[in-house]
């Protein structure tokens, strides 16, 4: 019997998807700062989308979700990364895991993108009621005061934490719903990303409130979002921020009844 010397075996090292999720977050953030400083994040402002816009209906609506998810997946994606580790190897295992991967991407996009358009909706709708409400309009600080109270109270919900619940333990997660194929990852997608807007949707109006082209109240909640899902201490963020959303309504609300 003979034998042969040589280099040992190379095993390939498996890619890490977390690498792409970052990139393309790092890239979205880039766009970010860009729509930001030339005046590009006015596309995706109530007033722009439903009065000052030239454009037409579809076009106006086209613009503003492609601002939207150039901030959502900076924002979101992130948070995602737990599962995303988890599904890559399990995914790789079965036929076509390409088609599956971007199955589950598609579905969790789908759900922050139908929720766009209804934020706008009703942050118009907010602001008619202002303008036509005397009294509301001369203490305007009431809307936003009114917003962090929501996303303040909500951090207390047993909705949101039911929906933190599941986010943190992407495997059980994973387990319990995972199928093969593209139309497996795309309900799977669509699934998580439906917990994930339950345990952020109030946090995503605050946004909303102070303006969608505020870099600093995106990076504040994205921490925020990132810490609360992600680590191993996020549970006991859930209530400081809760107080601190509570305290800022507090802050704002006084002058303005004043």
């Amino acid at each position: 019997m003979s034998t042969t010397t040589g280099a040992p075996l190379r095993v390939p090292r498996r890619h890490d998807p977390a690498l792409t999720i970052w990139t393309v977050a790092g890239l979205c953030w880039v766009g970010t700062v860009v729509l930001a400083l030339t005046g590009g994040h006015e596309l995706a402002h109530h007033d722009a989308v439903l009065e000052e816009s030239t454009l037409a209906w579809p076009l106006r609506i086209t613009a503003f979700l492609a601002v939207w998810l150039v901030m959502v997946a900076a924002m979101m994606l992130p948070t995602v990364m737990p599962l995303v580790r988890l599904f890559g190897p399990v995914s790789a295992r079965a036929p076509r895991p390409r088609a599956a991967r971007a199955g589950f991407y598609l579905g969790y996009l789908t759900v922050w993108t139908a929720f766009g358009p209804v934020a706008l909706f009703g942050d118009a709708g907010i602001h008619r009621l202002v303008d036509t409400w005397p009294w509301l309009d001369e203490r305007s600080g009431l809307v936003l005061a009114a917003t962090l109270a929501l996303a303040g109270a909500f951090q207390f919900s047993p909705l949101k934490n039911r929906c933190l619940s599941v986010c943190r333990d992407p495997a059980s997660f994973l387990w319990q719903h995972y199928r093969r194929g593209a139309g497996g990852g795309w309900r799977l997608g669509l699934g998580h990303g439906l917990y994930c807007l339950g345990c952020c949707w109030a946090l995503m109006l605050v946004m909303f409130a102070v303006g969608v082209s505020s870099l600093a109240w995106m990076l504040a909640l994205t921490g925020v979002m990132l810490v609360e899902k992600t680590t191993r201490f996020g549970a006991r963020l859930v209530a400081p921020v809760g107080v601190a959303l509570l305290a800022g309504a507090a802050v704002v609300a006084v002058p303005a009844l004043l």
